[in-house]
């Protein structure tokens, strides 16, 4: 667990280190604002029970107002169930997805409490502060959704920044990390034009902090900018794809 601002009533945590064995590294946010909570990509079930008690010990669980759900991946999403039925949290999710959501197991008691997010994205207020649920359509699902806090100035990028296998929480040289996010983004993410389209809106923020889903976090404005060319000028997905379909020999 990581405290990745602290100040006046606000606070954003990070837990990275509750996926174990075979589970793809995942990393669970959390904004506290004034004793209100906003819970980012809680996860499956196997992390359910660590992050329901470690959430206890930061805010009350009745503190806990919303969750989001970037997208509509299991290591996002699976345990949704669960947050919903022990909590009063609003819900909030893409609309393209909010049929498919029942399939992990959604309670029709709860499943009214989730909020469908519009392509163009909302403004959600979390103790009084407005929290920014940002459009990042195709980076890398089709109905997917950021999320800016403009207290601490974090953007929190779900898969887009993630970073597999590094030996670090916080990215100490941003050429050197590069292979621990390359192979990631050129086949999960499809189109360099929605990583065009990203870092335009993004550059008209001020962001301190990327801390993506996965890996680590990406610090300090020089940092951010330096990631934010990488993705514009970055082939990936579809432009990639020549020579790959091909029928395959018996």
């Amino acid at each position: 667990m990581q405290t990745l601002f602290d100040a006046n009533g606000h606070k954003n945590v990070m837990f990275d280190d509750l996926s174990s064995g075979q589970m793809v590294q995942a990393n669970q946010h959390l904004i506290i604002a004034n004793g209100e909570a906003l819970l980012l990509d809680p996860g499956g079930h196997k992390i359910y029970t660590q992050l329901f008690a470690k959430t206890a010990t930061l805010v009350p669980i009745s503190g806990l107002k919303h969750i989001l759900f970037s997208h509509q991946d299991p290591d996002i999403i699976a345990a949704a169930n669960g947050w919903l039925m022990v909590t009063d949290a609003k819900a909030y999710l893409s609309a393209l997805w909010l049929r498919f959501i029942p399939h992990f197991g959604i309670d029709d008691l709860v499943v009214k409490r989730i909020t469908p997010i519009p392509d163009g994205g909302m403004v959600v207020t979390v103790g009084g502060t407005p929290i920014t649920l940002l459009p990042a359509h195709f980076l890398h699902s089709p109905g997917n959704f950021q999320v800016y806090d403009p207290v601490s100035k974090i953007l929190y990028t779900g898969d887009l920044g993630a970073s597999l296998g590094q030996p670090y929480a916080e990215v100490p040289d941003f050429d050197g990390h590069i292979r621990y996010m390359e192979g990631f983004h050129r086949r999960y993410m499809p189109s360099p034009k929605a990583f065009k389209l990203w870092a335009a809106m993004v550059r008209t923020l001020e962001v301190d902090i990327i801390a993506p889903q996965h890996g680590a976090i990406i610090k300090g404005k020089p940092m951010v900018a330096r990631f934010i060319d990488w993705i514009d000028n970055l082939v990936c997905g579809v432009d990639t794809l020549e020579g790959v379909y091909m029928v395959p020999k018996a």
